[in-house]
C-alpha cells in the first residue's frame, strides 16, 4: 500500500525553491517520489542548487502576472503547489518608505496571490488538490520594527484563509505554514548572538509543508500553522 505521505509520479509546484527552506522541500518531495517544477529568478539561485533528473526549474518572476499565468498553464494536473517565494526587510515605520512597503507587499502577498489564482485555475480543471502558502510568525504575533514585512505576511495569512473558503467544493484544500526565524546560514551570520537553538530548521518546516500538500492531509483547510521551534 502506497504510504499517504507519498507524492509518487506527482506534480508538485514549488515557487522560490531554489532559497534555504525551498531545496528542503525539493529535497524531501524528491526522497517522496514527487516530479518537481521549481521557479527561480536570479542565476546566483542555481549555485549550490542540487539538479536532480526529478525537478523541472524554470525561470519565473513570480510578480509577473503574464509569467505566472504562463507558467502553471504549462502545468497540466498538479498534486500540490507550494509557494515560498517572497522577501523580507526590517525597518522601523518612520524609515519605511511607499515603495518599500509596496515592495514588501509585491515580494510576499502579490506573488501569494498570483500563484494561488493560477494554481486553483489548474487545479479545479483537474479535480483539486492542495496549496500551501508560507507566511511568518510576525503575521500572527507582530514584532517591532518589521511593520512592513509583517502587514505583507499578515496578507499571505487572510489570503490563505479567504480562499481555502472559496474552493472547498473544489477540492482544493488550502493552508499556511508561519515560521519563526529559520535556522540557515544567512540568519546565523545576521544574528551572531542569537540562540540558534531555538530557531526551527529548514528541515522541521519542510517537513510541516510537506503533511499539508499530502494525500495524508485530507480534511484540513484554512489553517495557518505556527512552526516555531523552541522558541
Amino acid at each position: 500500500m502506497q504510504p499517504k505521505d507519498d507524492f509518487r509520479d506527482q506534480r508538485v509546484v514549488v515557487t522560490g525553491g531554489t532559497g534555504a527552506l525551498g531545496k528542503a522541500v525539493v529535497a524531501g518531495l524528491v526522497a517522496r517520489g514527487a516530479v518537481c517544477h521549481v521557479s527561480w529568478l536570479f542565476e546566483t539561485e542555481l549555485e549550490d542548487f542540487p539538479r536532480h533528473d526529478r525537478v523541472a526549474l524554470h525561470r519565473v518572476d513570480c510578480s509577473d502576472e503574464s509569467q505566472v499565468e504562463a507558467f502553471f498553464a504549462g502545468q497540466g494536473q498538479l498534486s500540490a503547489s507550494l509557494h515560498i517565494v517572497g522577501g523580507f526587510a526590517m525597518q522601523g515605520v518612520t524609515d519605511t518608505s511607499l515603495a518599500d512597503f509596496s515592495r514588501q507587499l509585491n515580494l510576499n502577498a502579490a506573488t501569494c496571490f498570483l500563484c494561488c489564482r493560477e494554481a486553483v485555475r489548474t487545479m479545479r480543471a483537474h479535480g483539486g488538490g492542495r496549496i500551501v502558502n508560507v507566511a511568518s510568525r510576525v503575521a500572527l504575533e507582530p514584532t517591532p520594527g518589521m511593520l512592513a514585512y509583517s502587514t505583507a505576511k499578515g496578507a499571505v495569512a487572510s489570503i490563505t484563509r479567504a480562499l481555502a473558503a472559496e474552493v472547498l467544493t473544489d477540492r482544493i484544500l488550502v493552508n499556511a505554514v508561519a515560521p519563526s526565524i529559520m535556522d540557515t546560514p544567512a540568519n546565523r551570520a545576521a544574528m551572531p548572538d542569537a540562540d540558534f537553538g531555538s530557531w526551527p530548521s529548514v528541515e522541521a518546516v519542510a517537513r510541516a509543508i510537506l503533511f499539508l500538500a499530502s494525500p495524508a492531509n485530507a480534511v484540513s483547510s484554512g489553517t495557518v500553522l505556527p512552526v516555531y521551534g523552541h522558541a
